[in-house]
């Protein structure tokens, strides 16, 4: 077994969130265990939208935060129904489903605004362009301090945190802001759990990180978001911008990859992708994320009833 492949495990066993009675098959009360794992980002939606659907059908959903490639490796290798993802299924994980012999479904279950944030005690940055991102950081990146991004900023040390290579996150921020997915400066302090990251940059003057717009929401007394110049003025992130796509480049979907077999086979697997479709709008705003658009909505309700019927 690969180290990723063990770490990825480990932290999903370590880090299942509370939303589930059994581990598997029965729980003993009539409700068939449903099993998810993967994006950090995408996993306080699932979370949220598994005990809802506990609290109206009874029905168990455990909650995994092992990355969005964590997630997908065990996806790939069949041990869960559901794969929570930040961004799309890239041609590797494809291969390694064939090989299994695990066909999948694709869903898109809500946006993001993908967030830079600072410590509250960073009064000099409020907004940061795409070239200053990319500058602190691209691979090999020398940037140390605050000075060498602006030379009106303060020269206090730069502490950088951020996403670790499994997360579906790390992928899009790379691509988005460096140019290549996966390159990245490594010289940084990184984390599978968001909540770390929250911790890192809040212990710091000089810190620096990123994760999705929601963990921001839930630490937003703790920690000041940048707006972000991706050519056209600077812009805040937030549901509405996320939602009408000013907020570029780093507004994203986020996905829920659902196995074809469980999807067959397990009615309550069905119900389960069906309610977080007709509940979308509660569910997003009680987990702070931006819920779908009606058209976006319709567009995955006919993708469930097709995959259905």
């Amino acid at each position: 077994m690969s180290t990723r492949r063990t770490l990825a495990l480990l932290v999903s066993a370590l880090v299942v969130l509370p939303v589930a009675a059994g581990c598997g098959g029965d729980d003993g009360g009539g409700g068939a265990v449903i099993t998810a794992d993967g994006s950090s980002t995408v996993g306080p939606f699932v979370t949220k939208a598994a005990e809802d659907f506990k609290a109206a059908d009874g029905v168990d959903v455990t909650v995994g935060i092992s990355g969005t490639g964590g997630g997908f490796e065990r996806f790939c290798a069949g041990e869960t129904d559901l794969s929570n993802a930040s961004r799309e299924i890239d041609q590797e994980e494809i291969a390694l489903c064939e090989e299994s012999g695990v066909e999948y479904i694709e869903f898109r279950v809500a946006t993001d605004a993908l967030t830079n944030v600072v410590n509250t005690q960073n009064d000099w940055a409020t907004c940061l362009t795409v070239e200053q991102l990319k500058s602190i950081w691209e691979p090999n990146a020398k940037v140390s301090s605050w000075n060498k991004v602006d030379p009106s900023f303060p020269d206090v040390p730069l502490r950088l945190f951020g996403p670790g290579t499994d997360s579906g996150t790390f992928d899009y921020f790379t691509d988005a802001i460096v140019g290549e997915e996966g390159a990245s400066r490594t010289d940084y302090s990184p984390s599978e759990d968001d909540n770390v990251i929250v911790q890192g940059v809040g212990g710091e003057e000089g810190g620096l990180g990123y994760f999705g717009f929601s963990y921001f929401e839930q630490n937003r007394e703790t920690l000041k978001a940048l707006e972000v110049d991706g050519g056209s003025g600077c812009v805040a992130p937030s549901a509405a911008t996320a939602q009408d796509g000013s907020y570029e480049p780093l507004s994203r979907p986020l996905y829920v990859y659902v196995k074809r077999s469980s999807f067959d086979g397990n009615e309550q697997v069905r119900n389960f992708v069906k309610f977080m479709f007709d509940n979308n709008d509660s569910i997003a705003e009680a987990a702070q994320f931006v819920p779908l658009s009606t058209e976006q909505i319709s567009e995955e309700q006919a993708k469930l009833e097709d995959a259905a019927g």
